[in-house]
């Protein structure tokens, strides 16, 4: 292929010689992404790195890398590639449907994941999220979150000869499989920890270790403390007398992305694990990788860049790999990571919020704001939609949107905290807080969807409240994704504080094993798990047949009802008006409200006939999916 003649053309000749002799034969759809790559990854390194000869040399290993992992990766997962190039928007159908599980608790292992494949299919599911499944420290790891080997699976689970299988069987049947890159940090346990603090050369500048309290005070004087039920600040003593950066818990320490050989280092776990066929990389705690002092060393520009260089080296090597941000942080810096060069795809914790938010008020004007003002995405780019996920509930909505509505945000959180875990007169939750700070009085929730919409307390309105959550969860745009068994409705599992390696951590309320009797009953009204599935795969069913539902636009469609949320999904003649109640009484819409509309419209789930020149009364905790057409 023709030398590439821009930028420093010594360092990329240098790499486009080492990748043509890894791949030692002609390749032309690699050679054309080379050097359409090329260019923008040295941008980003020399941003990141400058001049740095390490950063020179990681450059050049990382393309080459690229290039090795291209060289083996399968026939099958080359035609995937060649499939989602030629249809580039496929995760913004309707048709998406995730489920997130853990392994061990859902199906014992990897090989019962398999066996559970066609009730995955029965569901609808197209995506399907494990939850860690790397080899951790035994007892508490942080659910997994503590990676002491990217390339081997905890071997209760399985081995990575089973994952790459698994991989092949859900591609099969359609489910596009989702991991977790936790690449903030490793676990303690992780040969380059194990190194790093052996002072082994190349080794020694893995981790952020200072010898003394002097940098880590100056640097705690503006980072915020994230888990301070483990430990206070962000760093934690080696045996030694040394401290090292932890930002979440003791045993988890933050990789230094200031050394370009940790940049290096990742690629390659990354491109190997694309190459056991996983298709979406969950990206974890997007908003921390980068460290400055003087700064809250969250959401700095270093880590953007980072995102945007990961992402060229997948261009190189899986070019179908997407990237799914985790930031819960404010809105505003939630939106900054989701485009086709960062992530693809990022979880919507403001709706989530907002939604228990809404419940709680019996009010939804400030979940009406987000949807009004924050759901627009870049083009090519999607929200995944969750009513609750395996971590904690925080309160991230933006302080400066409820003050609008005279909300002030810090009372309204711990309102929001005491309701959830039962400390508010009359609440229908049944949540536990996690991680409460008692400095500075934030928390978050844990609990099950049903657990805390009501069921578990016996409220009449709590199998309701489910499918109200799922339900918009389902139609605002996105990926809608299912924590399995909350489609069955169930509840807390508290024997968590049995286990000494749970019972520190909340969330494992939240994170029971599969119900058996739950699952055999699915079918079952006369039981609460068949009442909500049957409900809620109807809702996933109406979706699939739904077109206006795929991608993000999405139109505000006010009422005078505080508790009614609602929106267009337009479509191509006409569109679809979704309305949600979140209150507890019945409200009706009056007909001058919906004279926008043709008085006739067919309701999306069922089929039925709705004639809104009459108005429309909405149940408590009640909605619809309406097909309407302008007046």
């Amino acid at each position: 292929m023709a030398r590439l003649t821009t930028h420093s053309t010594v360092d990329l000749d240098v790499a486009t010689a080492a990748a043509e002799a890894e791949l030692a034969g002609t390749d032309a759809g690699f050679h054309r992404r080379l050097a359409e790559v090329l260019p923008v990854l040295h941008d980003l390194f020399t941003q990141l790195y400058g001049e740095r000869e390490d950063g020179k040399e990681a450059f050049a290993a990382v393309v080459t890398a690229a290039a090795a992992s291209w060289r083996e990766r399968s026939a099958d997962l080359k035609r995937l590639d060649e499939e989602r190039s030629a249809d580039p928007g496929w995760y913004l159908s309707e048709k998406m449907l995730g489920g997130v599980c853990y392994v061990d608790r859902y199906a014992g292992s990897l090989r019962g994941i398999r066996d559970r494949i066609p009730y995955f299919q029965e569901l609808g599911l197209t995506y399907l999220h494990l939850m860690p499944l790397f080899a951790a420290p035994e007892g508490n790891n942080d659910g997994g979150y503590a990676v002491s080997s990217y390339r081997a699976v905890d071997d209760r689970l399985g081995t990575m000869e089973d994952l790459a299988a698994l991989s092949a069987d859900l591609r099969e049947a359609g489910i596009s499989l989702v991991v977790d890159f936790i690449f903030n940090h490793t676990s303690n346990e992780h040969e380059w920890a194990q190194k790093a603090i052996a002072g082994e050369p190349g080794y020694e500048d893995f981790y952020l270790i200072f010898p003394d309290r002097t940098m880590p005070d100056r640097y705690e004087e503006t980072v915020r403390e994230i888990f301070p039920d483990d430990h206070p600040g962000s760093f934690v003593q080696l045996p030694d007398g040394r401290w090292i950066w932890a930002t979440f818990y003791h045993f988890q320490w933050d990789l230094n992305y200031a050394n370009p050989a940790v940049f290096a280092a990742m690629a390659g776990e990354m491109l190997f694990l694309a190459n056991q066929g996983v298709e979406v990389l969950r990206m974890d705690a997007v908003a921390f990788i980068w460290k400055r002092l003087g700064t809250a060393c969250e959401s700095l520009p270093e880590a953007h860049l980072l995102l945007r260089a990961f992402n060229q080296v997948l261009t190189l090597g899986a070019p179908s790999v997407l990237f799914k941000s985790e930031a819960i942080v404010h809105p505003d810096e939630v939106i900054t990571y989701i485009s086709p060069e960062e992530c693809q795809l990022s979880y919507n914790p403001l709706q989530m919020a907002l939604g228990w938010e809404a419940l709680a008020t019996r009010d939804g004007r400030l979940l009406q704001k987000a949807l009004d003002e924050r759901h627009a995405l870049p083009a090519g780019t999607a929200w995944v939609n969750y009513v609750r996920s395996h971590d904690d509930i925080g309160w991230t909505f933006a302080d400066e949107d409820a003050a609008t509505l005279g909300i002030d945000g810090y009372s309204h959180r711990r309102f929001l905290n005491d309701f959830y875990v039962g400390r508010f007169d009359g609440t229908f939750s049944r949540g536990v807080p996690f991680q409460e700070n008692p400095k500075t009085g934030d928390a978050r929730i844990a609990g099950t969807t049903a657990s805390l919409a009501g069921v578990e307390a016996g409220d009449p309105g709590g199998e309701d409240r489910v499918i109200l959550a799922h339900a918009l969860a389902l139609s605002t745009g996105g990926i809608p994704l299912l924590y399995l068994g909350d489609e069955l409705g169930q509840l807390n599992d508290y024997t968590y504080r049995d286990d000494p390696a749970h019972a520190d951590d909340s969330r494992w309320v939240h994170r029971p094993a599969a119900d058996a009797e739950a699952f055999a009953a699915r079918h079952d009204p006369s039981t609460v798990a068949g009442r909500i599935h049957a409900r809620l795969t109807a809702l996933i069913e109406a979706r699939r047949r739904t077109p206006e539902f795929a991608d993000i636009p999405l139109t505000p469609f006010h009422t005078p009802h505080p508790s009614v949320v609602g929106f267009q999904r337009p479509g191509t003649a006409g569109s679809v008006l979704v309305l949600a109640n979140v209150g507890d009484d019945a409200v009706t819409i009056d007909a001058v409200t919906l004279s926008g509309f043709h008085g006739a419209a067919t309701d999306v789930v069922d089929g039925t006939a709705a004639d809104l020149s009459d108005g429309l009364e909405l149940p408590a905790h009640g909605f619809r999916w309406l097909r309407v057409q302008p007046a």
